[in-house]
């Protein structure tokens, strides 16, 4: 069998992402390079893991065509440090890290340093700063004073600053402390000053205690992790609202439901979750990665047979997406294999548990396509209905590699021992998508479209008018498509006071600020339903928004 060529289609955006991110370059910065031999070295890297499994060359080299088409029809990509390191020598292919914090200077700079290591390589990284010692706390080996968990924030901050992510991109973090710190007032306002931590996500880590004392309007008390004494007590209710008013105020802190995220914990025999990655999508283990990939949906569409299906003439190709499905599992879980570790503890974590992040791209363009409006309960009832299905298939994939290869070293510790036998302790998340849906060409993660037309200013501030493609398509249909509109749309943002646009058309291009916060969380509900880890949603308010409408949210 011939090693198989195809040509992506990328779009002028997706080249410059490419160039400027993911080709190889020399040593003087020239791009030596291309968007095919880049996806060809990807293939031939992550196929080649096969071989530890019984394959033979022969059959490496079926797996390489397969997944070379499947990155070059943009069907499906995996996360950012697989393309960009995946067959190159620094070789770190995993975008999700958990480090742990431990009460000591040697736990936290042994984090610092390791954060760094993970940041150069493409990855981003969480932290629960929960187990360090309050401010003013008593620090044994000195009988000096403690700085506390947000002091310590500070030099993880400084030195991601220092570090860019494998030359390409910023480090990220996630910054966690329980809602029992006796430090936690401090921290929900720890970003108050938007030039502090800009390299830090915060999230406050809820427990059902504290949520059962904020619907009582009772006190909860705050533990010193050191002494494991309660220290003080606080209105549960007054902390909560400090949280949404700091929340309304800058978009921080978020919040995480630990509790909650330990009751869906697939291996609770090998230890508790205590963080996520930065954007919030995958909880993790201490020392444990996830490497992610997409699926994108906009292109699982096929023309419906006969004169039935959807009012575009339209259908999912489930066929398709089943197929699609199976050979993604596959690459993701090859990629845990051939995978150039940060740390010895980090490959041994990622290599007992073996989770996997598959989720979608594109899910906007899917329902444009089959004229389903995004903010309709048709569209909640297809996201149940294409999340299940990924699931199901994921697992029925994850369960022939478990055949096959065996399954995950920590499946006695998991919540699947003895009911299925799993390859992967998970299979889905759903990720942000933002650099991947410019490559594929499609809209972000779950989201709906931000705009149908806008402007965009590019290199030397030169201005280009852009137009959604599956709008500019309708418009030119329906003979209302002209430059002079194009550029009134992305003036106002919005097509559903523009006169010349029909209603039925307004209603399935609806844009993320023409949906109401309350439809933006049951969309990420309807997902969440049937995704084993989380999902990455932005939930937009208008500029009248009060702290009681992000309380409702």
């Amino acid at each position: 069998m011939g090693i198989t060529t195809s040509t992506p289609r990328l779009s002028e955006n997706a080249l410059k992402v490419l160039q400027k991110r993911y080709l190889k370059k020399n040593e003087e910065g020239r791009i030596v390079d291309t968007p095919e031999r880049m996806f060809r070295r990807i293939a031939r890297a992550v196929a080649m893991a096969d071989l530890n499994y019984g394959s033979t060359l022969q059959d490496v080299e079926i797996s390489e065509n397969e997944f070379y088409s499947l990155l070059t029809s943009l069907d499906f990509l995996p996360n950012s440090p697989t393309l960009m390191n995946a067959g190159r020598r620094l070789g770190q292919l995993s975008a999700c890290f958990v480090l742990p914090v431990d009460d000591s200077m040697e736990s936290i700079f042994d984090a610092v340093k390791n954060a760094a290591i993970i940041h150069k390589s493409g990855g981003g990284t969480g932290f629960s700063f929960s187990r360090l010692r309050p401010c003013g706390d008593v620090v044994g080996s000195t009988k000096g004073i403690s700085s506390g968990p947000i002091s310590f924030m500070t030099v993880f901050d400084t030195a991601t600053e220092a570090v860019k992510q494998g030359g390409t991109r910023r480090g990220a973090n996630m910054g966690m402390l329980r809602v029992d710190h006796p430090d936690i007032m401090s921290f929900i306002t720890c970003k108050d000053n938007n030039d502090t931590l800009n390299n830090f996500n915060i999230s406050v880590a809820l427990t059902e205690d504290f949520m059962r004392k904020v619907e009582d309007d009772g006190d909860y008390e705050l533990i010193n992790p050191r002494t494991k004494r309660m220290v003080k007590r606080l209105k549960a209710r007054e902390v909560f609202d400090l949280i949404v008013q700091r929340a309304w105020s800058n978009g921080e802190p978020g919040v995480v439901f630990l509790d909650r995220v330990n009751q869906q914990n697939p291996t609770p025999g090998v230890g508790e979750i205590e963080s996520t990655n930065p954007c919030g999508e995958q909880p993790l283990l201490p020392y444990e990665s996830c490497n992610l990939g997409s699926i994108n949906l906009a292109r699982m569409i096929k023309k419906a047979a006969g004169s039935k299906g959807s009012e575009a003439g339209r259908e999912v190709d489930w066929e398709k997406l089943r197929d699609t499905t199976l050979k993604a599992v596959h690459f993701l879980d090859n990629v845990i294999d051939i995978n150039k570790y940060p740390m010895k503890k980090i490959e041994e974590m990622t290599k007992s548990n073996r989770k996997i992040g598959l989720g979608v791209m594109g899910w906007a363009d899917m329902l444009i396509q089959l004229g389903i409006p995004y903010n309709s309960e048709r569209a909640l009832g297809l996201a149940e209905e294409v999340m299940r299905f990924i699931n199901e298939e994921g697992k029925k994939a994850s369960e022939e590699l478990a055949a096959k290869r065996g399954v995950f070293p920590n499946y006695e510790s998991s919540i699947y021992e003895g009911k299925r036998k799993l390859r992967n302790a998970t299979i889905t998340t759903i990720a942000p998508t933002g650099t991947l849906s410019i490559i594929a060409g499609c809209s972000s993660g779950i989201e709906p479209l931000f705009a149908v037309s806008f402007v965009r200013t590019v290199l030397e501030g030169t201005k280009l008018l852009e137009v959604n493609p599956y709008f500019e398509s309708v418009a030119r249909e329906h003979g209302f498509f002209t430059r002079e509109l194009m550029e009134r749309i992305s003036e106002a943002g919005s097509i559903l006071d523009i006169e010349e646009i029909p209603g039925d058309i307004k209603e399935f291009f609806v844009t993320a600020h023409d949906i109401t916060p309350e439809d933006h969380i049951r969309m990420q509900a309807a997902f969440q339903k049937h995704v084993d880890n989380a999902v990455s949603k932005t939930v937009n308010f208008p500029h009248s928004a009060t702290p009681e409408d992000v309380k409702k949210v």
